[in-house]
């Protein structure tokens, strides 16, 4: 795929944030720029408190910059509202989380169908895809079952059905394998990468794992506020 001649799906351009702690304002994010290309797995890695969780809240349209602006499928996010933004995020967009974030009364099936539901489908129909995806990602025998009765890197795997689940262009993933023991953390990465590969999902993986991004395509290092192109020895 020549991802090169393509539009990207997310872009940052002059992205600056910052918070106040008491009287002083603490600058996280500034002069920040990133483009994710269309099918590209990009690691995102920096110290605790660099800021990625709070890049990822902007990528996401969770949280407005200060300045500059996030671009999400071609569109500026600041200027939406609310629902719009919603709706649009819903459409294009998929979140992982290192902590899965189902909702334990629901089963796996109706957790990966609730993404197609806000999008005004019907229940057959989010049903019918969250069925193919559970089976894509090796579940199809436990569509019926709760998130108390799965393992750790069963609700995983549930979770990226659900960020898959409305097809979105990219999907953002905060440590994704972090509450992961390694075997099942190597599973999870495998499965990403098949996705990525045969659906052709853009995925931006925050980590703190370099070995985990070293099998990206790129990995970007967040340091004094600026994502900076950073150099990993494949293991």
């Amino acid at each position: 795929m020549n991802t090169e001649a393509r539009a990207p799906v997310l872009l940052c351009r002059d992205v600056a944030k910052a918070y106040r702690q008491g009287n002083q304002t603490v600058r996280v994010l500034e002069d920040l720029d990133c483009e994710i290309r269309p099918g590209e797995l990009v690691a995102i890695v920096g110290s605790s408190g660099s800021g990625k969780s709070t890049l990822l809240n902007l990528m996401g349209g969770l949280d407005n910059p200060d300045r500059g602006e996030v671009r999400v499928g071609g569109e500026p996010l600041k200027p939406m509202g609310e629902s719009q933004r919603a709706r649009w995020r819903n459409r294009h967009l998929g979140f992982v989380y290192q902590f899965h974030h189902l909702l334990g009364e629901f089963s796996a099936l109706e957790n990966v169908a609730i993404p197609n539901l806000i999008a005004g489908k019907s229940h057959a129909e989010a049903n019918a895809v969250a069925m193919r995806l559970l089976a894509r990602v090796g579940l199809g025998e436990r569509t019926g079952h709760r998130p108390a009765a799965l393992s750790g890197g069963e609700r995983q795997r549930v979770a990226i059905a659900r960020a898959l689940a409305t097809s979105p262009a990219c999907v953002l993933m905060d440590e994704p394998t972090g509450n992961l023991d390694p075997a099942t953390a190597e599973t999870v990465l495998a499965l990403l990468l098949e996705l990525n590969r045969d659906l052709g999902i853009s995925f931006v993986v925050v980590t703190h794992d370099l070995a985990i991004a070293a099998r990206m395509d790129r990995t970007l290092e967040l340091k004094d506020g600026c994502l900076r192109p950073r150099e990993l020895a494949v293991v």
